[in-house]
């Protein structure tokens, strides 16, 4: 169920302050307050959703749309010498196991650059082959459930 009153919520309603970059019909672009990086940025959806993956398909196009504009508005300030990034990160977190701490769906644009000390870790358990016929069972599961 849906927390209304959660931080991505309040700040919709403007109950909170946030750092603007771009308002549309059916999303803001901010600031994060808590940034991985300089520039770090949250493409929020205006849609009362938790998870990504049940935001309407238009929705989470016009998402991944912007966080495209806003990775190329990274790159075109790192050029100019007033941010740094040599790469970005596209981050969705969806759900708390997958570590998503704000339950509203949304997107983080990280720029990233050598030596940030950000980075991604994956245990053992999370990198081992797998047979064909494994994979084959996982994929109909898939498929079907698609």
């Amino acid at each position: 169920m849906y927390d209304s009153n959660n931080i991505f919520a309040r700040i919709l309603r403007h109950e909170l302050p946030s750092h603007l970059i771009h308002e549309d019909e059916h999303c803001i672009v901010i600031l994060d307050i808590f940034p991985i990086n300089p520039g770090h940025t949250l493409v929020i959806p205006k849609a009362p959703v938790e998870d990504f993956s049940e935001l309407p398909s238009a929705v989470a196009a016009h998402v991944i749309q912007l966080g495209q504009r806003v990775a190329k508005a990274q790159k075109a300030a790192a050029k100019a010498g007033t941010l740094r990034c040599d790469g970005v990160n596209f981050l969705i977190s969806d759900g708390p196991k997958a570590g998503q701490e704000i339950p509203h769906a949304h997107l983080h644009v990280l720029p990233r650059f050598e030596g940030d000390g950000f980075g991604f870790k994956f245990g053992a358990k999370n990198r081992k082959s797998h047979t064909p016929e494994a994979l084959s069972v996982t994929a109909q599961t898939l498929k079907g459930n698609l």
